[in-house]
């Protein structure tokens, strides 16, 4: 087949190795990308992004392939395995890769920050007090592995990132109050950079639009917008056009709540000054 794409030479992620998997056996069966995505229910488009390695499967996907290829739990098993390679949480990954080739990410944070914007002293305190069990290298590992999604505001051709804070992320004290200090500083230094917006959602402003927090990620005209949101243990993306239209009518009417971008940095800066005390 002149037409197919060469596979991925030493997939260096889980998601371009699983892909790889995918598109080898696929051609060796003989099969198009439609019809290897028919048993989940999946288009061609949604095939091709995982073969390129743009999109870590899904389950139901890694099940489809399973019963087109005859070959009982291989790849589910093996998507399993791929979704734990690059260390983040398997249920993480698909948000992680979309959050990479999105080109706006308007973001909620309902009581704690976002991880884009946390500090290494910020994100210690958030995994010790969640998983107090762990051990400090375990903690270290997952500290550097969130600040490593930085990389997605610090590439030659980063995303608009609008977010907005609710005031207790703000008041709420994770770790000590100069590990606070330091995180409000942070943002302040972010808000007055190009790569964020940040508007603060004060607590006079009344009940908010929606209460918890959530992503949607716009790719233009590449394709559908899409919702993530976390529940305990696990996080979810939709594509479903009217529960994406659904959350952005809600991040408007929170955006229309929260103060202006400069009137929330004069609110960070004094919100600093009482953590510094």
């Amino acid at each position: 087949m002149a037409d197919e794409p060469k596979g991925p030479v030493g997939p260096v992620s889980g998601a371009a190795y699983f892909g790889n998997e995918v598109r080898e056996w696929r051609l060796a069966r003989g099969l198009s990308q439609r019809e290897v995505g028919a048993p989940a229910r999946y288009a061609q488009q949604y095939v091709a992004k995982v073969e390129a390695g743009d999109r870590m499967a899904s389950p139901e996907f890694a099940a489809g392939c399973d019963q087109v290829f005859g070959t009982p739990r291989t790849f589910a098993r093996l998507r399993d395995r791929c979704a734990e390679k690059g260390g983040y949480p398997d249920w993480f990954e698909p948000y992680l890769l979309l959050e990479q080739k999105a080109s706006t990410l308007l973001d909620f944070s309902n009581s704690v920050i976002t991880g884009l914007l946390q500090t290494k002293a910020y994100a210690h305190a958030l995994f010790h007090k969640g998983c107090p069990t762990d051990t400090p290298d375990e903690t270290a590992a997952k500290v550097g592995r969130r600040l490593k999604r930085r990389q997605v505001v610090e590439c030659g051709n980063p995303p608009l990132v609008w977010v907005v804070l609710d005031e207790a992320c703000l008041r709420r004290m994770i770790g000590t109050p100069a590990v606070m200090a330091e995180q409000t500083a942070h943002l302040i230094k972010e808000a007055e950079s190009p790569r964020f917006t940040l508007q603060v959602l004060p607590y006079d402003s009344g009940a908010p639009s929606w209460s918890l927090s959530f992503t949607v990620m716009k790719f233009g005209d590449e394709e559908p917008d899409m919702l993530y949101q976390e529940t305990l243990g696990a996080g979810h993306v939709t594509d479903s056009r009217k529960v994406v239209a659904d959350a952005s009518v809600l991040y408007d009417r929170l955006r229309a709540d929260a103060l202006s971008p400069a009137a929330s940095l004069d609110m960070m800066r004094k919100v600093m000054e009482a953590w510094t005390q």
